[in-house]
């Protein structure tokens, strides 16, 4: 389902994963398990996930989102003065890795996790390398001290948590929530890439449904559930 009048490939909506995702924020991180006057956030979409989160936690700082995407861009910024937001929640039609970022020690997103060879894709925006992992390798990368990101069980789940406990990063706490296939992992191009990465045993899901899992990785390592994180993922 998409949202606009704009062509069909330009704003991308999933109430599912959108509800989820919201959920894992106010859950993971912003039910008292933050202390920060900021948070930034990459590809904020339709801005819809943080504002539910806002309007139902007490969670009282500066959420800074970046969205490429002049559609989205529109759309969320009107919710945002519709819901009385806009000294909480600031989009910016920007590129997030190209733009200055404002100081924060907490970075959240929803990143593109399709894994297909190119990004001739029904929704291009969501390609995330061969592996799914490419963009959320990229974010855990830029040493931001906790790190909230939904991670896809057909998205080589295993070599994410790996490479992050290589950044320093260990599991502080996850919640994870089974999906059916939407279109846009659906398609063939895509549907043949988990395929494949199946036979490697880099995707882990069923011809119907796939495990999503909101993560909160944190440099504060007290305790690490990456062990169990994996169990859970390749469970299906």
């Amino acid at each position: 389902m998409l949202v606009s009048s704009s062509p069909l490939r330009e704003v991308f909506f999933c109430p599912e994963e959108s509800n989820f995702y919201s959920y894992c924020l106010e859950t993971l991180l912003l039910n008292g398990f933050i202390d920060a006057e900021a948070i930034v956030e990459f590809g904020s979409g339709d801005g819809n996930p943080v504002i539910k989160s806002l309007l139902r936690t007490d969670f009282d700082g500066v959420i800074h989102g970046f969205e490429l995407n002049s559609s989205a861009y529109e759309i969320a910024t009107a919710k945002i003065r519709e819901y009385g937001l806009s000294k909480r929640y600031f989009i910016h039609n920007a590129s997030f890795f190209d733009s200055p970022r404002p100081q924060a020690t907490a970075l959240i997103s929803n990143p593109p996790y399709l894994p297909a060879w190119d990004n001739d894709l029904y929704q291009p925006l969501l390609h995330g390398g061969t592996d799914g992992i490419t963009v959320t390798k990229r974010l855990l990368s830029l040493d931001y001290e906790e790190v909230l990101v939904m991670v896809s069980s057909y998205s080589n789940p295993q070599g994410l948590i790996e490479f992050a406990i290589e950044k320093g990063y260990c599991v502080a706490n996850f919640l994870v929530s089974p999906l059916p296939y939407g279109y846009y992992s659906s398609e063939p191009k895509v549907r043949n890439r988990i395929a494949e990465l199946k036979s490697q045993n880099q995707a882990f899901c069923s011809e119907q449904m796939y495990l999503l899992a909101g993560v909160l990785f944190t440099q504060r390592c007290e305790h690490d559930l990456s062990e169990e994180l994996v169990r859970v993922m390749t469970a299906l």
